[in-house]
């Protein structure tokens, strides 16, 4: 797998953040490794489908989810991911995906991505054992989002 595949989601993530919370996230570590279903997390994938085939996986931690989605609704404190909740943090994946799709065509590469969805720990078996391309964002005041690329 090329580095170049989880740089171009790398950048969105931090252009769109940056846009919508004020905070510029610091990137982590790269690394190449197994998925593993983490309790207590929100995870919204994103099908890649084109001259790259495979999905982004965005896992947060639940309370750094409804950090985020206060601070994007302008900072009104939501206290459970109910339905709203829920739609804002798949839009946040949405919106990254796309531009970082945009990204990648600028690079030669043409990836469509598919509706995003949230996935829960009943259908997260379904990836077991399998490597992705993985960058932790690190948002000061907020937690940290995984950023994870699986490419078929």
């Amino acid at each position: 797998m090329r580095a170049e595949y989880i740089n171009s989601f790398l950048e969105s993530a931090t252009l769109v953040l940056e846009q919508l919370i004020q905070i510029r996230p610091l990137p982590g570590q790269h690394g190449l490794k197994e998925l593993v279903l983490v309790d207590n997390y929100v995870w919204i994938q994103i099908g890649l489908k084109g001259q790259m085939n495979g999905d982004v996986m965005f896992g947060l931690h639940e309370q750094v989810a409804l950090k985020l989605v206060s601070a994007m609704m302008g900072g009104f404190t939501i206290t459970e991911l109910d339905e709203m909740g829920r739609s804002a943090i798949s839009e946040l994946g949405n919106m990254i995906s796309g531009n970082a799709s945009t990204l990648l065509y600028s690079q030669g590469l043409a990836v469509d991505i598919t509706p995003p969805q949230i996935i829960g720990s009943t259908s997260f078996a379904a990836w077991a054992s399998r490597r992705a391309l993985t960058v932790p964002l690190i948002m000061e005041g907020i937690g940290e989002m995984d950023i994870q690329v699986v490419v078929a």
